[in-house]
C-alpha cells in the first residue's frame, strides 16, 4: 500500500453425530471454536458514495480510524467474530467543512467481512446530525509491505517536522508550523499562520506495531481558529517510513460541551520530516 498525504456475531459450533444399525448405535459429538480473523493493522482502499480514498489505522486492541481523502474520520471500536467484522462508528468531518444538514458529528455502522492481512469489505450505514442516512461501501487491502508490523519507537519518530494538512480542501491549523517529537515523545509545534501553538504526547501503545496513541492540545489561536484553543484532541498516529522524507500521519477528533449544547472537531495533519 502506498500511504499518500492527505492518512459479532456469535460462535458457531459444529456437532456431528453419526449412528450404527442392527440394534445398536454409537454416537460421538465434537466441537471447535473457529480462530477470529484480525483486522489490527494499516489498509488503504475506497469509499464509493463519495468516490474518496479510504485510510484505515486498526491497531491491536480493534480501536480504529477510519480517514476519508477529504479528512472526514470514521472511529470506533472493531468486533470480530470469525470472518465477519463490526464497527459502532462515530464520524467527524475535519476542521472548516460539514456534512450534510450542516453538521460536523454524526454517528454510524460498519457491517462487513476481514481476512487477515488481505482485505476488509462492507458496507457503512451513516447519520449525520440533522442530516439524511446514508450508505457506502467500503473495500480495502492490507499494507502488505509490513509498515505496520516495522514497530513503534519513541526514539525512531523523534525529530522536526513540517506541519500540513493532510487534505488538499482542510483549514489544519499546524499548517506551515515547525512541530518536533521529542525522543520522550513530547509533541510541540508553533509558526503557523493561524497563531496556534501545539503542545502534547505520543505514546506507545504496543511496541510491535507502528501505531501511536497521540493527545494535544492549542493555544493562542486567533481568527478562525480561536475556537480550538484548549480543546483535548486525541487519536492515532502512523510513523510512514515508506516516503521520503519520511512522514507522521495523525488522525484525532475532540468534543466539548457547554451547557446543553455538544460541539465535535476532526484533525488529519501530516508531519513531513525536515
Amino acid at each position: 500500500m502506498r500511504w499518500q498525504t492527505i492518512v459479532a456475531s456469535g460462535v458457531v459450533a459444529l456437532a456431528l453425530a453419526a449412528a450404527g444399525c442392527g440394534g445398536t448405535s454409537d454416537s460421538s459429538t465434537s466441537s471447535s471454536t473457529p480462530t477470529n480473523a484480525s483486522a489490527a493493522g494499516l489498509w488503504s482502499g475506497t469509499d464509493s458514495a463519495s468516490g474518496l480514498g479510504l485510510e484505515a489505522f486498526i491497531d491491536s486492541s480493534g480501536s480504529a480510524d477510519f480517514i476519508r481523502a477529504d479528512g472526514v474520520q470514521y472511529t470506533g471500536s472493531v468486533q470480530v467474530s470469525g470472518s465477519t467484522l463490526v464497527v459502532s462508528l462515530e464520524g467527524y468531518t475535519d476542521f472548516g467543512d460539514e456534512f450534510s444538514g450542516g453538521s460536523t458529528y454524526g454517528i454510524g455502522t460498519f457491517n462487513g467481512t476481514v481476512s487477515t492481512t488481505t482485505s476488509i469489505g462492507g458496507t457503512l450505514t451513516f447519520t449525520p446530525t440533522n442530516g439524511t442516512q446514508f450508505t457506502s461501501t467500503w473495500s480495502l487491502t492490507y499494507d502488505s509491505n509490513s509498515l505496520y508490523t516495522s514497530g513503534s519507537s519513541l526514539s525512531a519518530i523523534a525529530g522536526t517536522y513540517t506541519g500540513a494538512a493532510a487534505s488538499t480542501d482542510s483549514s489544519d491549523p499546524i499548517n506551515g508550523s515547525t512541530v518536533t517529537i521529542s525522543s520522550s515523545g513530547a509533541l510541540s509545534g508553533s509558526g503557523s499562520s493561524s497563531g496556534c501553538v501545539l503542545s502534547g504526547a505520543l505514546t506507545i501503545d504496543n511496541s510491535s506495531y507502528d501505531i501511536y496513541s497521540v493527545a494535544y492540545s492549542y493555544s493562542g489561536c486567533t481568527g478562525d481558529y480561536e475556537s480550538l484553543n484548549a480543546v483535548q484532541f486525541t487519536g492515532m498516529a502512523v510513523y510512514n517510513t515508506d516516503v521520503t522524507p519520511t512522514q507522521v500521519v495523525i488522525g484525532a477528533t475532540a468534543s466539548v460541551t457547554t451547557s446543553s449544547t455538544t460541539t465535535y472537531y476532526g484533525l488529519v495533519s501530516s508531519l513531513t520530516a525536515s
